[in-house]
Formats: C-alpha cells, structure tokens, sequence
C-alpha cells in the first residue's frame, strides 16, 4: 500500500504506537499473563460441552442479556437496587467508559505503574491521561492523587483493587478520600480484575458513592478465553454507558458458557482457594533466593525485584519458562519481574530455573 495513504487516513499517534505484544508460548511454561492454571474437571467440561451444543449460533444473542446478568448480580454480591452492563473482557469496558466520556478538554487520571489500557483507551478516544506516581513501595499516594484531582478534574478517575502490575491493594481509607474528592466532577472506577485472590472489595459500597463504578472479569476467576467483563454502578450512569455499548457484544457462546459455569462457581473458588494458597508459599520460596525482593500480594501473581533482571528473564526463557519483564514499564519497576501463580508443579519449575538463573545473571 502507498504510505502516503496510509498518512493521509490514519492518525499519527495512532501510527506511532505498536500493536499489544502477545509472546509465542508454545513450549514453555506460561507465567506471564495471570491466568487460571486449572482446567474444569472433565465431567463439568462435558456437562459444558453439551449446554454449548444446544446454543443457536445462528441466531444473535438476546441484546438485554437478562439471565446472565441477574446471575452475575447474585453470584458475585451487586448491591440490591444496582445492575451490570456486559462487555468484552474488561477492555471494552474501559472502551465504553472512555467513549462516553470524551467531552472536549476530559482528562483520565490513574496511578502509575498501572494497568497500561487506562491510558491507551484514553488515547484512542481523545482524551488526555494523567499518570500519578505510586509511592517508592506501590502504595497509592493519597496527597499526590488529591492535588492532582484538584489540579486536572478528571472526568475517569481508575484505581486498580489490587493493582497491575504490582499486586498491591491500596488503603481503603485513601480510595475514600480520592471518590469524595472526585465528587459530581466525575467518576471513580474501581477495577477488580484480582477480586477472587483480594480480602476486600468495593461493590458492597456502591450505594455509598453516586460516582463510584466497580468493574470485575471472570478472566481471572478461570474464564479468561470467554472474554466477560462487567462493571456495577448507579441506574443512570449504566444508562448512559449502555448507549456506546455495541448490539450483541457478548456472543451466544461466551453467554451460555458464563450461564452454565456460574451454576457451578464452585469449582472455580475452590481452584481461587488454591492459588492463594500457592500465592504464599510461592512468595515464602522465591523470598528464599539471595538478591529477590517479593513484594505483598493480593493478586494471582506476584512482583519481583533482582539485580539484573534482563539476565535473568533470557536465562528462564532458556529454560523454557515465560513471565514478565516489566522493568522498562515505568521507573519505579525497574528490574521487576511479573510471575503468574500456577500449579504447584509449574511453580516448582519456575523457581529452580530461577534458583540457577540469578546466579548465572552475575556471570
């Protein structure tokens, strides 16, 4: 194709960035995208597979999507009085707020380092983002958020419950602040991607906050190939919200699949259940090695620090093992890596590869 046309069409900061790298994990032991290890036990999955054969795909989806919603509702605790709006993944959630917020001058606002699509659906919609430094140990800087709320008056305030990449969950008291703070200038979204692994939430508090919006996934809880996210708030924000929102976003099969599964949630916290429990002893082992710094975590991964760090993701890549390398993301995590909470076998080949490849990182 000509260039010229390509400059013509497409707009520079759009050709200036570079598409969402997916690395080839073929082969290795995949750390590297937080997700649920466990497959469903094989009398479920052939319970499942027959409930999808029965699916109309020659039909669209119902567009209200009424039955998995109220399920969603009951299943994962929204407050009495308050709805959920589906999208595709948490992605197009961000997508529909950013869309339905870009008024001419509208600024988003979230800590940094974060989950890097606040900013580039802000972007992509016009709107300027602005990034708050954590504090030196990712905790959520209360007085730096205020100013800077009182500085730009964002319209999207996000604040990750916990946080990517660091697993942190933020003060409780200090997200008060920051939603009060935002007030009738805008919203709040409090993003719980890592719920089923946190000791807290926000969606029973809901009817505490006219700006507050809480939006989960089922990715994390063991769904990610569904592509289901949700988010909660008051009537007339989803109202509005629902209106950029595309006819038929969650297909048949992700709706019939999400349907079936949430009558057997069980299954699902009791492999939750599990990856807590690796999640520490994890920690307590990695801790072990000389020169790693394991930071607290209340996701399904956890964040570290070595001397390094390039050194040592070649030399676990080598031994066919793939997290993370998030050290060039932001300062604050440089040399880090990300490491996915797995089975206890593809935990205990993580840590010999990176027993074997720290030390060699000095070589």
């Amino acid at each position: 194709m000509n260039q010229s046309l390509v400059e013509r069409i497409i707009r520079a900061d759009i050709r200036a960035l570079s598409a969402y790298p997916v690395p080839d994990a073929r082969g290795m032991v995949k750390l590297d995208a937080m997700e649920n290890p466990y497959l469903l036990p094989p009398a479920l999955r052939q319970a499942l597979g027959q409930h999808l054969a029965a699916a109309e795909l020659n039909r669209y989806p119902v567009p209200s999507y009424t039955l998995l919603k109220n399920k969603l509702c009951v299943q994962f605790g929204v407050p009495p009085g308050f709805d959920v709006l589906l999208g595709n993944g948490s992605d197009e959630l961000i997508s529909i707020i950013s869309t339905a917020c870009a008024q001419p001058g509208a600024k988003v606002l979230a800590p940094l380092p974060g989950f890097v699509m606040y900013a580039v659906s802000a972007g992509f919609a016009g709107l300027e983002f602005v990034g708050v430094p954590l504090r030196p140990d990712f905790s959520l800087d209360r007085d730096a958020m205020l100013a800077a709320i009182a500085e730009h008056q964002p319209a999207v305030t996000y604040l990750a419950y916990p946080n990517n990449p660091t697993g942190t969950l933020f003060d409780a008291a200090a997200m008060e602040d920051i939603i009060r703070a935002v007030g009738n200038s805008g919203i709040v979204v409090v993003d719980e991607a890592y719920q089923p692994f946190a000791s807290d939430s926000f969606m029973g508090r809901l009817p505490e906050f006219d700006n507050l919006v809480v939006m989960r996934t089922v990715s994390k809880l063991g769904l990610a190939g569904i592509r289901l996210g949700y988010m909660a708030a008051n009537a007339a924000l989803l109202q509005e919200f629902d209106k950029v929102r595309p006819p038929y976003n969650i297909n048949v099969l992700t709706q019939a699949a999400a349907e079936f599964l949430l009558d057997h949630r069980a299954e699902l916290d009791v492999q939750a259940s599990a990856l807590c429990r690796a999640r520490e002893q994890l920690r307590q082992a990695v801790s072990g090695v000389a020169g790693v710094e394991v930071f607290p975590s209340e996701a399904n991964f956890l964040l570290l620090r070595m001397p390094n760090v390039d050194k040592v993701f070649a030399g676990l890549l080598q031994r066919k093992v793939l997290v993370k390398n998030v050290g060039k993301m932001h300062p604050l995590l440089q040399n880090c890596l990300r490491v996915t909470v797995s089975t206890p076998q593809e935990n205990a080949l993580f840590l010999a590869a990176l027993k074997e490849a720290v030390p060699e990182s000095f070589l």
